[in-house]
């Protein structure tokens, strides 16, 4: 058992990088500090405890994971400083050299936050200096990464995230998260559900599922995600779920057909192809080909027209020469898919991507990236122009923007309107009009 008494009247800063997934881990974090009486801070505040969840991608990602750690160091000079996430699992001895840092958290130990504080705020000085850092790191080898640690946090007041899986078994030639996140696990669908509906008791409309391959869900259980999606579909209240990633072999037809008719499944999906290319393809170690896919795109607007579909496109790999770049972007441009996600290849230490032949050098990386980022944008833009015009249903929230509010349709449209009373965090029917001044969201009137 915790003793709040530790944590009483303390303040904690939380600063997360990566994706979806990190960011619904690091507001569990938070949600179980607030709740033994800690504070996140407010402006001009020294925080402390730091919590950074980190990421470990691409090497970018690692420089940005130390630059974050320096900054809170000097913004909050005397906090115990933890850091977590898959930058912390892969190398933890780096990390907890940085100067500053208190406590590194693997994969494993992230779950047990509390208890590894509650043991050692106790103990520090009341005047910390920076030569004071305890420089403790505790992580374990890849192939014992076995706890699932729950989260479902709030992004906003209508959309929640909600962590159904964890790890992965794939193995990519590029990908070190297998290392960083270990083997693929999950929650029962029982205590998923009632996390979604903890989410509507809340106010929550919308979920978005999260995981890191979130396809493969039930090995841990016996499970499948079939029958994940048609439990959480019963949760009254949530009038939204969306599947933050799937890969392709893992959304099968039942899935599909059910999302075709499913009373809170909306028609979008965001599906990793990441090389339009059948060479690099396998070279990656992907579990499909270029014609497999193209099948799954179109199977997915037979069954479900208005779908939103973005795609993960990974550029300049290893082995990725100049005539399969330009076979990957012909392949791409063929497809009807609403938005590209690219990402340069960054060369990650441990990986079999470093024994395939020929590198790309950074400038071609950066010319493949902004043709792929064109041709986006095109897609983008002529699916959103596909339905200026029509009426749709949209969750409106409160925008950063004065005077303005913004939400998604169901197919992930994004909708502006003036501020309305008492329609935050409501499902609205507008009428769809032309694009705003800086064409980020289709303008539209209530009906």
């Amino acid at each position: 058992m915790t003793e709040a008494s530790v944590f009483e009247g303390k303040k904690a800063v939380y600063f997360t990088l990566g994706c979806k997934l990190n960011f619904a881990e690091t507001s569990t974090i938070g949600r179980l500090l607030k709740e033994m009486g800690v504070r996140t801070v407010r402006a001009g505040e020294r925080a402390d405890i730091c919590v950074v969840n980190t990421c470990s991608v691409t090497e970018v990602a690692d420089h940005k994971c130390r630059q974050a750690i320096h900054k809170l160091v000097r913004q909050h000079p005397g906090a115990f400083v933890v850091v977590t996430g898959c930058y912390a699992q892969l190398k933890p001895e780096q990390v907890s050299a940085i100067d500053g840092v208190d406590l590194v958290l693997g994969a494993e130990q992230k779950g047990d936050i509390l208890r590894y504080l509650e043991e050692r705020l106790p103990l520090l000085p009341a005047e910390r200096k920076l030569a004071d850092a305890e420089h403790e790191a505790y992580t374990v080898p890849t192939k014992d990464i076995h706890t699932f640690v729950p989260s479902c946090s709030c992004g906003d007041r209508t959309r929640y995230f909600l962590k159904v899986q964890d790890g992965c078994d794939y193995y990519c030639t590029y990908c070190t998260i297998p290392y960083a996140r270990g083997r693929s696990r999950n929650g029962s669908i029982a205590s998923l559900v009632r996390q979604a509906e903890q989410a509507a008791s809340e106010g929550g409309r919308e979920i978005v599922l999260t995981g890191v391959n979130i396809g493969d869900f039930g090995k841990t259980t016996g499970e499948s995600f079939l029958d994940l999606v048609k439990a959480l579909d019963r949760v009254e209240g949530i009038a939204r779920y969306r599947i933050s990633s799937i890969e392709p072999n893992l959304l099968t037809e039942e899935v599909l057909a059910y999302c075709a008719e499913s009373r809170a499944f909306m028609p979008h999906f965001h599906i990793p192809l990441q090389s339009g290319s059948d060479e690099v393809l396998k070279l990656m170690r992907r579990r499909y080909t270029t014609k497999f896919f193209a099948e799954k795109i179109s199977r997915v607007k037979e069954l479900i027209p208005d779908a939103f579909v973005g795609v993960d496109v990974i550029v300049g790999t290893r082995g990725e020469t100049e005539e399969c770049f330009e076979e990957a972007f012909e392949f791409i441009r063929s497809l009807d898919v609403s938005q590209l996600h690219v990402f340069s290849y960054s060369e990650r230490p441990g990986t079999m991507a470093l024994k395939i032949e020929h590198s790309v050098s950074p400038e071609e990386k950066h010319r493949r990236s902004q043709r792929l980022l064109e041709l986006s944008d095109a897609k983008w833009e002529a699916f959103y122009r596909r339905y200026i015009g029509t009426e749709a249903e949209v969750l409106l929230e409160r925008s950063r923007t004065e005077g303005v509010m913004h939400g998604f349709t169901a197919n992930y449209i994004r909708v502006e309107l003036p501020v309305e009373e008492n329609l935050d965090n409501q499902i609205v029917r507008v009428r769809l009009g032309d694009f705003n001044v800086d064409r980020s969201a289709l303008r539209a009137t209530l009906l």
